[in-house]
């Protein structure tokens, strides 16, 4: 695969990512209720900053 095609499948896995997280502060803040709450919390956050990390290294790069 050419390195133009990996940096878009990463792209498309940062952006899918970001979607995870949406979802999952979504539901830690209005759906669920203690410790679940406090879990997908942060689950969503580090698929945040991955989705971050992994998409500033695509443009930088």
């Amino acid at each position: 695969m050419s390195p133009g095609m990996i940096k878009m499948w990463i792209s498309v896995a940062g952006m899918a990512l970001m979607f995870l997280a949406i979802i999952t502060i979504y539901l830690s803040r209005y759906k669920l209720k203690g410790v679940l709450r406090v879990i997908t919390a942060i689950i969503a956050y580090v698929f945040l900053v991955v989705a971050g990390l992994s998409l500033l290294i695509v443009f930088l790069g």
